[in-house]
């Protein structure tokens, strides 16, 4: 039982309201009080309140039946923005999304200089255009959340950025020194793994996310939370070792699995076997589908490779779910049928091994998720996207 002064209990019943709001989409009063428990009163009382916030709205749902149609609630989704940025090595993606998850614009910018400072400059600038942008609505830029392709501190300091060769940097820091909005730091295959739990895998607790596009990252949900470890470093699977004395890594260790089983370190051998320097995905999806003889022998090795660190991952985590985010293997044919043919240990046990669906969207809607969480201060959040993008109810706003 829950206890403490009025206060926070009402902050309590105000988020729990929101949160289903949210997952429902449409829903009325009568039919909270029934999910929550909560009494008319008080449901009463928080509605208003959330209603004179303007954070949610009246609306009649659309019906073919007879009598008066039912008054329901809807979150107002125009009331705040968010903006999540995808910092990867070559460019930054960024995507702007009103409070239900929908994107409303996205942006991608080629990265031509890597110096710290520059790119702190870049940022700043960039962010106060969405910023510019947002003004108009209630309460504008609420939040930005960026995800950085290396290892973030507990604290949101950056420990180490690979690619860049980045050593402690206080990235948040050095951008609110020039801008008045709340920014979080974050890593990217932490930022993947809570889309893809918030947007697709509502109800699994124990979900695990690979990224193999720029190196190997995993992003962990241990009981529906994410898992970060003691400093915050949790979920480096790219620099487990699976072929002691095998090839270096930046990191500092040789034989690590990304050097085997990420995409980049693909294109890197498969360019040099086929002595295609320039090889694209593009190029390489032409292979695949001419069954080329070269391109399948060696993708044949690299699913041994990937098989490799999944089987240690599964062994250590035992997942509910396992979701693999990769442009190379969603074109090549079969490709979870062949992973799984490569887990042969009896004690290794999973519910589920998927494909991504979200692809190189993942970190930004993973950002743009956990920015409105934070926004709204709901305990869970609940969003839900078809083949066309965010479910979308048929509403008509009461005047």
């Amino acid at each position: 039982m829950v206890t403490g002064d009025g206060a926070y209990i009402k902050k309590i019943n105000r988020s729990l309201l929101l949160q289903k709001i949210i997952e429902h989409g449409l829903i009325s009063r009568a039919d909270l009080s029934k999910i929550t428990g909560l009494n008319k009163a008080t449901i009463s009382v928080q509605v208003a309140n959330l209603l004179e916030e303007e954070l949610i709205y009246e609306t009649q749902h659309e019906h073919n039946s007879v009598g008066r149609k039912p008054i329901m609630l809807t979150l107002n989704s125009k009331a705040g923005y968010v903006l999540g940025i995808d910092f990867d090595y070559h460019h930054v993606q960024y995507t702007l999304s009103n409070l239900q998850g929908e994107s409303v614009q996205s942006d991608t910018i080629k990265l031509e200089n890597h110096d710290y400072d520059v790119i702190v400059q870049m940022l700043i600038k960039e962010i106060q255009k969405y910023n510019a942008q947002c003004s108009n609505s209630r309460y504008g830029l609420v939040n930005v959340v960026i995800g950085i392709h290396g290892t973030v501190n507990k604290d949101e300091s950056i420990l180490f950025v690979p690619k860049y060769q980045w050593h402690h940097k206080n990235l948040k820091a050095d951008l609110q020194k020039e801008l008045n909005i709340n920014i979080a730091i974050e890593n990217n295959a932490n930022l993947s793994s809570y889309a893809e739990r918030v947007f697709k895998y509502h109800n699994s607790d124990n979900l695990l996310n690979i990224i193999l596009s720029s190196g190997i990252g995993a992003g962990i949900m241990i009981d529906g939370e994410i898992h970060k470890g003691y400093h915050g470093y949790a979920g480096e699977m790219g620099h487990m070792i699976i072929s002691p004395d095998g090839k270096a890594c930046k990191c500092g260790n040789n034989g690590c699995w990304e050097r085997y089983a990420s995409e980049p370190s693909l294109f890197e051998q498969l360019s040099k076997q086929l002595n295609m320097p320039d090889l694209n995905f593009d190029d390489l999806k032409t292979l695949i589908d001419e069954q080329d003889t070269v391109t399948c022998a060696y993708l044949k090795q690299y699913i041994e490779y990937l098989a490799i660190g999944l089987n240690n991952i599964i062994n250590l985590y035992n997942p509910e779910n396992l979701v693999i985010n990769s442009d190379i293997l969603r074109m090549y044919p079969n490709a979870i049928e062949e992973i799984k043919s490569n887990l042969k240990s009896s004690v290794s046990q999973y519910r589920e091994i998927t494909l991504s669906d979200l692809g190189s969207e993942s970190c930004v809607m993973g950002a743009c998720a956990l920015a409105i969480q934070r926004f709204l201060e709901v305990p869970e959040l609940i969003l839900k996207i078809d083949e066309d993008g965010i479910t979308k109810n048929d509403v008509k706003v009461l005047s």
